[in-house]
């Protein structure tokens, strides 16, 4: 785990040291991504530079330092994440091809091998793993660059100056001279929508998130960059699955997700540093916490964080899975304190607007694992690929009923809900019925099951009202055409989570977030041969009684007994709501005054100032939407 950088300026007429100097001005951004070792490499002849830091985890000595030069002298690559199958793919090469001479005990040499022996694209398929580089192919003079499958490592390009800039993060291309970077309003409409850039878009104009499972091959840097090219995709890997579907029965199925999750989660704790894994206590992570105490013999090393906000408090069910698996387990409970502390970092942490909550407890248990362990598994995956979200039930519950009524019925009834929502605000108990009606308001028009799901996702959903001088960007979310083509509403949700809410927002927060402290993520529900299973598997195998995750909890209840972890689902949120009423009322209201809100120029004032004062009074819970805002007039202050 890793991060790199690198330019690629043949027209700019850069001296090797130049370019050199230019790479480690990049590459030190990134020293949080990697503080055991760097490197740099350049060729003047093409302008190319590559600089790279290192988190040190498989083989440890100078064999595995980057850049790295394949055997044949065509090569050089920086390369950002794991390829967990190295051994058997180097065992091929060795036992099939005769490949000898490997230097070291690295997956960046065998990859490169591979590439050799195989190409690029044939090369990047048989890859199992997180994965992000640049290539430099001597022989063509041509630059590639990569992104794993499911975009669990980031990858950043765009062109400043007369040069193709590229990068693990964003920081990084902000490094290389003194290119302006220019906000995008349509980028900033779609932060106040989805709280994340959705790819391939940032918040600035001109720079990219390379696409999931692409490759982009660029030769020369003049005009306009030829599109990614596709080595895998979702749409054509469920589409297969669904047209091979699993056939045997339950118990079958359960033997062999069992036995998949055992391979997924034991070559993911191949490494030469120490290890743990995150538990909350939840289905995921206990699952994996469960298949690596089963394969480790010493006591795994588990990490938890509490709240003292009992709703939001987890920490009891950890701790009883912990005790029952027999784990070496570190808890720590939080302050409101620890956590607002952690508020001022974000910006920092993630490079452009992000506003999913749980970035914060993230990034704190992230800290905690980081006192004691090098590499922590975490359970990101299973909602996504079998079926856990509450709203895949949700949405379902709400066209059935919205579904049978006539547009103009529905529009009517938007039109009441909504004037009923400007009345005095009506509340029984801590139940504000105001705010409820004002919220089903903004889902009961629906044109099309789609649109509500878009709509569910959203935070803001005019953001041509909120956004000054931003426009309706097309995205995914509004192409439904573009979506998985299946009858099923629940697996159309769980795709788009898969291709959108997954990489641009659950990735990014755990990336950043253990990063942020040299923290190395795993993710073995992630694994592609995973997803393909878990798209053979017919959809009540998934979700079953309104229940998601039923296959999931059917695996699990071979190691752990059903009454430790069968409660409500709770996530890892935090109390922003009261947040923002209480402790960071001064802070919230600095960033959203008139003053600051007109001198920026890119809100509307009238309309946040409309929100903000309706939640301070309590009228309104409009937590969504308002962090959605103070999180990007934060990020505003940090880049000015």
């Amino acid at each position: 785990m890793c991060g790199f950088a690198g330019a690629l300026c043949p027209g700019i007429g850069l001296n090797k040291d130049e370019l050199l100097a230019c790479a480690s001005r990049m590459s030190e951004t990134l020293i949080h991504r990697g503080p055991d070792d760097f490197g740099l490499w350049a060729d003047e002849r093409f302008g190319i530079a590559l600089g790279f830091r290192r988190l040190s985890i498989i083989d440890l000595s100078h064999e595995g330092h980057q850049p790295m030069v394949s055997h044949s002298g065509r090569y050089v690559i920086a390369f950002n994440g794991e390829v967990y199958n190295f051994k058997q793919i180097r065992r091929e090469l060795e036992e099939h091809y005769g490949i000898k001479g490997f230097k070291g005990g690295s997956d960046t040499e065998v990859m490169l091998t591979a590439i050799e022996t195989w190409g690029l694209e044939n090369a990047v398929r048989k890859f199992v793993g997180m994965f992000a580089f640049a290539l430099w192919d001597r022989k063509e003079n041509v630059l590639h660059l990569v992104r794993d499958r499911l975009g669990v490592k980031p990858l950043y390009y765009g062109q400043l100056n007369g040069a193709l800039v590229f990068g693990s993060e964003l920081k990084a291309l902000k490094a290389f001279g003194n290119a302006r970077f220019e906000i995008d309003p349509d980028s900033v409409a779609l932060f106040m929508r989805y709280a994340c850039v959705p790819s391939p878009c940032t918040i600035y104009k001109d720079i990219r998130k390379l696409t999931p499972g692409t490759i982009l091959t660029v030769s020369q840097v003049k005009g306009e960059l030829p599109k990614p090219k596709p080595f895998w995709t979702a749409q054509e890997s469920i589409e297969e699955a669904l047209a091979h579907q699993f056939s045997g029965s339950e118990s079958e199925a359960e033997e062999e997700l069992d036995a998949l999750l055992r391979d997924c989660v034991g070559i993911r704790m191949v490494a030469d540093v120490p290890l743990g894994v995150f538990l909350s206590g939840g289905i995921d992570s206990s699952l994996i916490t469960a298949q690596m105490q089963a394969q480790s013999s010493a006591p795994v090393k588990t990490f938890t964080i509490g709240f003292d906000e009992k709703s939001f408090d987890e920490s009891a069910f950890a701790r009883d899975v912990a005790k029952y698996l027999g784990t070496d387990h570190t808890e720590v409970v939080l302050t409101p304190q620890d956590m607002l502390d952690a508020v001022p970092l974000l910006p920092t942490l993630y490079d452009e607007p992000f506003a999913d909550p749980s970035q914060i407890p993230t990034y704190l248990v992230s800290k905690l694992a980081r006192t004691k362990v090098t590499v922590a598994l975490s359970g990101d995956g299973g909602d996504e690929f079998f079926g856990g979200y509450n709203t895949y039930k949700l949405a379902g519950t709400l066209w059935g009923k919205l579904g049978r009524m006539p547009q103009s019925a529905r529009s009517l009834l938007a039109g009441v809900l909504s004037a009923s929502a400007a009345m005095p605000t009506f509340r029984s108990g801590s139940i504000n019925y105001t705010d409820k009606l004002g919220k089903l308001s903004n889902v009961v028009d629906a044109q099309s099951k789609e649109e509500l799901y878009n709509r569910l996702m959203s935070s803001w959903q005019k953001t041509s009202d909120l956004v000054v001088g931003s426009n309706c960007r097309t995205t995914i979310y509004s192409q439904p055409e573009s979506w998985v083509q299946t009858e099923s509403f629940e697996e159309r949700m769980m795709f788009m989570d898969s291709v959108c809410y997954l990489p641009d927002d659950i990735l990014v927060k755990v990336d950043r977030a253990s990063m942020g402290v040299s923290l190395e993520a795993r993710t073995p529900l992630l694994d592609h041969r995973l997803f393909d299973f878990a798209w053979r598997l017919p959809l009540p195998f998934k979700i079953r009684a309104g229940q998601g995750k039923w296959i999931l909890r059917r695996v699990l209840s071979r190691y752990i007994p059903s009454e430790l972890i069968e409660r409500p689902k709770k996530g890892f949120g935090v109390p922003i709501s009261d947040w923002i009423r209480g402790p960071l009322q001064d802070w919230a209201e600095d960033l959203l005054s008139d003053e600051r809100l007109n001198r920026d120029g890119i809100l509307n004032t009238e309309l946040v100032r409309k929100h903000w004062l309706e939640h301070k009074s309590g009228r309104r819970d409009w937590k969504n939407r308002l962090w959605n805002v103070l999180v990007f007039q934060c990020w505003l202050d940090a880049n000015n």
